[in-house]
């Protein structure tokens, strides 16, 4: 008897270590015994059928939408206004969502609409600066910049250095692509990050709101004109604006004209201070750095950088536009971040205010699982 005693621990020992295997075998339905299949075979099959021609569909939709983009362009130019871009975007994402179900499709409803339509509200609001009444900043801020520099105008000593002609250099053509990047950035690193890492979308679309309702909030109290507005009314020396002349070195001269009259018809001449421009790209590179982990990351700082000097020499903005720009940038930043550390205090994530079938599915330590669509 005293040897019967480690022999039937022994044998209960080999069944717990032999039940993990049986439950573990996907192929195997522990419901019903280990003889019975967890699906038809038909089933999967059809199940593989469907995914594969999802995949097809997907890809020809790609190949179709990159032939309508390249029409576009090619007939029009890069789209420079608003509500064209979100509508590409939207577009490409949708292909995403193919063969995913309603609930892809609900998740970039509910993510993208709300965020397209504060940004289109902005565009139409902000022609508003300039037209209720409140004075125009003009040479105030011109005599400023100069005090600042010592007396120097930086926009009109560039011109005068690196436009002293109407001929147009490669360098024109480096500060017109940096400065039309601001229209394009902006929603094509949204898209990436709502494909990739939809929490670091929601973070980034938080800050560009934000800041789109405190520059309105600005535009609508301190009117403010840019350089080439007070070289007109001849408050500074000789500027000219040059943001749309290096399309002309590029040999796109129907995009020339496109932004030159999408600047003149359809932008408020008087939304100087702070500068926007700038600001986003602070923020874009902040939201990329923030997914970097490579020691190179730093080099983001180069795309604001390029920014202000494009938005100076073009003629754009005043360096103290650009100051501007930058402190809404990081009080933006600073204040979101304030908010989401105390939402995250109380237990709120950042996907609380959408239906729970839309938000996506956490891991069990809770971090957010990445949704990479193929």
């Amino acid at each position: 008897m005293g040897c019967g005693r480690p022999a039937t621990r022994s044998v209960r020992a080999r069944r717990r270590r032999r039940l993990p295997a049986v439950v573990a075998d996907p192929e195997v339905d522990v419901r019903s015994g280990p003889s019975t299949p967890a699906g038809r075979p038909g089933a999967r099959l059809r199940g593989r059928l469907f995914a594969d021609g999802a995949k097809v569909l997907r890809r020809l939709g790609y190949l179709l939408y990159a032939v309508v983009v390249v029409v576009y362009c090619a007939l029009w130019g890069v789209p420079t206004k608003r509500g064209v871009l979100i509508g590409f975007v939207l577009a490409l994402l949708l292909l995403t969502c193919i063969g995913r179900g309603r609930r892809a499709v609900g998740r970039m409803l509910i993510d993208w609409l709300p965020f397209a339509a504060v940004l289109l509200i902005y565009d139409q609001t902000r022609r508003l600066g300039g037209h209720l009444g409140v004075p125009v900043h003009e040479h105030d801020i011109a005599r400023a910049e100069r005090w600042l520099f010592n007396g120097t105008d930086p926009t009109v000593w560039l011109q005068a250095h690196l436009h002293p002609s109407a001929s147009v250099h490669w360098y024109d053509a480096f500060c017109t692509l940096v400065y039309t990047s601001h229209f394009v950035f902006t929603p094509v690193i949204a898209a990436v990050l709502w494909l990739v890492a939809r929490e670091a979308f929601l973070r980034f679309i938080t800050r560009i709101v934000v800041l789109s309702i405190a520059a309105l909030a600005t535009y609508m109290l301190f009117p403010a004109a840019p350089p080439w507005m007070a070289s007109r009314d001849g408050y500074l020396g000789p500027v000219h604006r040059l943001s749309a002349e290096g399309w002309v070195w590029l040999h796109a001269g129907n995009i020339h004209s496109l932004l030159a009259r999408a600047q003149d018809e359809g932008s408020n001449p008087v939304a100087a201070m702070p500068s926007v421009h700038t600001a986003t790209a602070c923020l874009v590179a902040i939201a990329l750095g923030g997914l970097l982990t490579t020691r190179w990351r730093w080099l983001l700082a180069l795309y604001p950088l390029a920014m202000a000097f494009s938005l100076v020499y073009d003629g754009e903005h005043y360096v103290l536009d650009l100051t501007a720009g930058i402190c809404y940038a990081l009080l933006t930043h600073a204040g979101v971040s304030l908010w989401e550390r105390r939402r995250a205090a109380r237990g709120l994530g950042p996907f609380d205010f959408v239906p729970a079938w839309l938000r996506p599915e956490r891991a069990a330590n809770g971090a957010v699982t990445r949704e990479v669509h193929a």
